[in-house]
């Protein structure tokens, strides 16, 4: 009997979270607790900058005059610092991670907080200067219209993460039993 494996993944994340450099600049934004998805099967990861055909490093991008609804409408645009546009290569990444997501039956994304591509409700303003504005990237856009829920990077340590009452109720049931336990070796 051959045995089938599932294709299946729970996640798609981008790849500078599991400390792949494909950041703009060359580097990663490693997330431990991320790459464990991608290790023990659950999550796929990919850059979809470097799908599109942008090489690392690149210069910094960002959506410029509108949305990332209105980039994949083709009513604004993605330039990076040194003013070329990359608009063609981030709608292409982008739309090569959301088929690859479908491929593998992903239901939710983490992707990079404030990215032209992956950023959830706050991404750079397209000034270069830092500045956050209200809006989603354009990977993280075309992945919410097909319902793949998108959390950030951010949000999955957060929630991830031993709330600060759960670990004093652990804390104080360690200290319980350990209490108890030097209690009965006395006896």
């Amino acid at each position: 009997m051959q045995k089938t494996i599932s294709k299946e993944k729970k996640y798609i994340v981008s790849a500078c979270l599991i400390g792949k450099n494909c950041f703009y600049d060359g580097s990663s934004s490693y997330k431990p607790k991320i790459k464990d998805l991608v290790d023990s099967g659950e999550a796929i990861a990919l850059c979809p900058e470097e799908l599109g055909g942008l090489k690392t490093p690149r210069p910094p991008a960002e959506i410029f005059a509108g949305s990332a609804k209105d980039v994949l409408k083709g009513k604004a645009y993605v330039f990076n610092k040194e003013g070329k546009d990359v608009t063609i290569s981030i709608i292409k990444g982008s739309k090569e991670f959301l088929n690859i997501a479908r491929e593998y039956g992903v239901k939710k994304a983490i992707l990079k907080t404030r990215s032209p591509c992956c950023g959830r409700d706050k991404i750079y303003d397209g000034t270069f200067t830092n500045r956050l504005k209200n809006g989603n990237g354009v990977t993280a856009a075309l992945l919410l219209r097909n319902e793949i829920e998108v959390i950030t990077d951010e949000e999955f340590l957060h929630d991830s993460a031993p709330t600060t009452k759960r670990s004093a109720k652990l804390h104080t049931l360690k200290k319980t039993i350990h209490g108890k336990r030097s209690k009965n070796k006395r006896r």
